[in-house]
């Protein structure tokens, strides 16, 4: 028996030997897909837990600017509504363009 011989790496793969490594390799490749697909769930759900948390963020501040507002109008009301006429006109003087 030479060393060639004992030595895996250099003798004729078989087609059992193929048959073996293709299963293998089918194998790794849908685990491989399966850790991508949990991944992307993962990502997916961390962004739209960012997303839901920014939104609420922005929420917060449109309610407080409009509480402003209100507090603005009932201070000042016919200042308010010289302010949104003026807004009115312009709105229509643009959109008759």
């Amino acid at each position: 028996m030479t060393s060639e011989d004992m030595d895996p790496t250099t003798r004729n793969p078989t087609t059992e030997d193929l048959s073996r490594q293709v299963d293998a390799l089918k194998a790794d490749i849908a685990r491989l897909t399966e850790t991508l697909g949990d991944y992307g769930k993962a990502k997916g759900n961390q962004y739209r837990t960012e997303a839901q948390r920014r939104a609420e963020e922005l929420r917060h501040e449109a309610q407080g600017r409009i509480e402003e507002v209100e507090v603005y109008v009932r201070q000042n009301p016919a200042q308010a509504l010289g302010i949104a006429a003026g807004v009115g006109l312009l709105i229509g003087l643009f959109s008759r363009r």
